[in-house]
């Protein structure tokens, strides 16, 4: 099996502020994702941390729901979310750089994600898990770029 965790960076000219302004706005994560095109907060949540919200996701063989809680909420540093109960975080970290702030969005299969997918796919776990993996190392660059695009168009 590949490597259950990946991370790149992009420079984008705006503060780091802004852009933790813009990445922890989930309901704006349809903008920029390949696969989750539309994301709402819990009733009373807005990006702190503890607070859940659900993700649709959709790809031409299937379209589904998540459920993630912000593990990260520090403005202007870190924006980080669990998916499920534990199996896979994401997240944004935000470094002042010179030009504006380098953005680095993260991905990690967790260990309950694995066993989880073991039990839910048994045989067919392994080949689920790779096509996640699959997913997150073509759509990091391809979210990290439309995170750019926004932030910088204004």
């Amino acid at each position: 099996m590949s490597e259950l965790r990946h991370s790149e960076s992009i420079l984008v000219a705006a503060s780091p502020e802004a852009l933790y302004d813009l990445v922890s706005d989930v309901t704006r994560t349809g903008e920029w994702s390949p696969v989750c095109v539309a994301c709402w907060w819990d009733e009373g949540a807005g990006g702190r941390v503890g607070d859940w919200f659900t993700g649709r996701n959709v790809k031409p063989e299937r379209t589904w729901e998540t459920r993630s809680q912000v593990v990260a909420a520090d403005r202007g540093r870190e924006f980080a979310f669990l998916v499920g109960r534990g199996y896979v975080r994401w997240g944004f970290t935000l470094a002042p750089a010179d030009g504006g702030t380098r953005l680095t969005e993260s991905w990690e299969f967790l260990p309950d994600g694995l066993a989880y997918f073991a039990e839910r796919y048994g045989d067919a776990a392994d080949a689920q898990i790779a096509a996640r993996t699959r997913d997150a190392l073509e759509g990091i660059p391809a979210t990290l770029a439309a995170i750019k695009r926004i932030a910088e168009s204004g």
